[in-house]
């Protein structure tokens, strides 16, 4: 069958409103070749959002539809965590209403560990065929394919944690007769995914190889089809510009998510596809300092600040639910690097929602200061804050560990071993939809960021660019990374009493603070005041 022309017929049924002769072939040429391609294995190294899994899934009907004589078999799906394996199931039944094939409901089920104890019980989902064969989406264990014949589909390979071992039981089948479909983006030269590319391009493995960059799949129609599925009039002007918008979006991340350059000895920890979908729409505030603000008045950087806050921060912690408990991580910077402030709150289902945060550029350390006491102060059963404590940032976290307590405000001097030890939890917060962030194109970038270097989670040593050309080094991932951390190390809430008031609106010990200008090094001008 040819795949291009069934899909053309039905490209015009999703689209009625739109003449015969504007609708393309459903396939572009590369999706085209790679489900022409009928190799035993083959494999696609691939930029993000190019569509393969989508065409992947049409071929896959096709196969479990059909009866044994014309090549049927069953199809199992593999995915890295559940999302990808609703979306791959659900393209897989758009498909069979297309091509008209008989197929029953899409079924839920569990898939129980050798032991046959279900506590931790993995959900699967199935479409069934009129032919006898089944599509089926199944965790990423490689123990899942024991006993199981016909074609395997491993998405985003080289985002699995054990793709070796997934790798030996995939390959198992081919000996009776089964397929093997390797999709993924790149994550490090050193990454499996990579090792096996490797492996078939120096004739260790047999097997063939499909390599589709951002840039090739633009020039075969990647944005027409953009423009043709949301109705936009397509030219080159707006697809150049778009390719600019995308580039700028992926930063330094671009040469291995688009280019489909594996990065040197390190990949990207976290997907963008996995980031964008732990997100929700929340805000961002951003606020810089104009140069020599940190040589005006204490009263008035403090009114200043408390401005800000009061109009600005005020109304966004007073509508956060009362009952859950409150945690804040936060990333200090001063003048080179940002400080990001993200607070949380910690649902019943265990989920960490991050409600709004905060960017701080060239902040006093006196307003960071203020900052922070202003939101602990209102932060609905503030339980943890876990705050950078290295070099400037050691006298704020120590005054908010004064005012808070010790057992709510712990200093965090990151070492490798931290990193080491507490990323891990947080990849796996992603990875199971317990985390929810604000929707933002600079924290995704920051997330975005971080390496694995040398095995473990951390921040490479170049910056990134933000809107303005200032630089960025992944601030707002290592607050997000703290916040989580609070909230898995949660001390107690603590009585307290309040010193009395200054007469100038300040407690008598920020007065005090406020009046030792020993450590204010800076000696900049003082330019008009600006929101950033």
């Amino acid at each position: 069958m040819n795949p291009s022309g069934t899909l053309t017929g039905a490209l015009r049924q999703a689209l009625p409103n739109t003449a015969a002769a504007d609708v393309p072939a459903a396939f572009l040429p590369y999706q085209q070749a790679w489900v022409a391609d009928t190799a035993d294995l083959k494999v696609a190294e691939k930029s993000r959002r190019t569509g393969l899994t989508w065409a992947e899934a049409g071929d896959n009907v096709l196969i479990a539809g059909a009866d044994r004589a014309a090549g049927g078999m069953n199809v199992y799906y593999i995915g890295y965590n559940m999302d990808m394996a609703i979306e791959y199931i659900e393209a897989c039944a758009m498909w069979a209403r297309i091509f008209g094939q008989v197929s029953e409901a899409i079924e839920e089920g569990q898939e129980l560990f050798a032991d046959g104890k279900d506590e931790k019980a993995i959900k699967t989902y199935t479409i069934r065929f009129a032919s006898g064969f089944r599509i089926v989406a199944l965790s990423s264990r490689p123990a899942n394919l024991r006993g199981k014949q016909g074609v395997v589909v491993i998405d985003e390979a080289a985002f699995h944690g054990a793709l070796d071992e997934l790798l030996k039981a995939a390959i198992a089948l081919l000996m009776w007769g089964g397929k093997v479909r390797i999709i993924s983006t790149h994550d490090g030269v050193d990454n499996p995914f990579n090792q096996l590319i490797e492996d078939i391009r120096s004739g260790k493995r047999s097997g063939s190889i499909h390599r589709i960059t951002f840039e090739d799949a633009c020039t075969q129609g990647l944005y027409r089809r953009v423009c043709l599925r949301s109705g936009l009039a397509w030219s080159p002007e707006t697809e150049a510009a778009w390719k600019a918008t995308i580039r700028k979006t992926y930063a330094d991340a671009a040469e291995e998510e688009l280019d489909v350059v594996p990065s040197q000895g390190s990949g990207a920890w976290l997907t963008g596809t996995l980031i964008e979908a732990r997100m929700f729409d929340a805000p961002v505030l951003r606020y810089a300092c104009p140069p020599g603000f940190e040589r005006e008045p204490d009263a008035l950087r403090y009114a200043v600040i408390q401005q800000w806050l009061e109009e600005e921060v005020a109304s966004l912690l007073a509508v956060l639910d009362p009952a859950l408990q409150s945690v804040l991580g936060q990333d200090f910077g001063r003048t080179g690097d940002l400080t990001v402030i993200t607070p949380g709150q910690i649902e019943q289902n265990l989920r960490r929602r991050v409600p709004f945060m905060l960017e701080l550029r060239n902040m006093p350390h006196r307003q960071q200061e203020q900052i922070l006491f202003f939101l602990c102060d209102r932060l609905p059963n503030f339980v943890k804050a876990a705050v950078d404590a290295r070099g400037n940032g050691n006298a704020v976290a120590k005054f908010l560990a004064q005012k808070y307590g010790y057992d709510r405000v712990e200093l965090i001097m990151a070492s490798e071993s931290w990193y080491r030890e507490h990323m891990p939890p947080l990849k796996a917060a992603f990875q199971d939809d317990m985390i929810a962030l604000p929707r933002d194109v600079y924290v995704a970038s920051d997330l975005r960021m971080l390496k694995l270097i040398g095995g473990v989670a951390r921040l490479p040593q170049q910056r990134a660019d933000d809107k303005d050309g200032a630089k960025r080094h992944g601030d707002a991932a290592i607050s997000i990374a703290l916040m989580h951390y609070a909230s898995r190390h949660p001390g107690a809430p603590i009585a307290f009493d309040s010193l009395p008031r200054h007469p100038r609106g300040f407690d008598n010990v920020t007065a005090y603070r406020l009046s030792d200008r020993a450590d204010e090094q800076d000696d900049l001008a003082l330019p008009e005041h600006k929101a950033w």
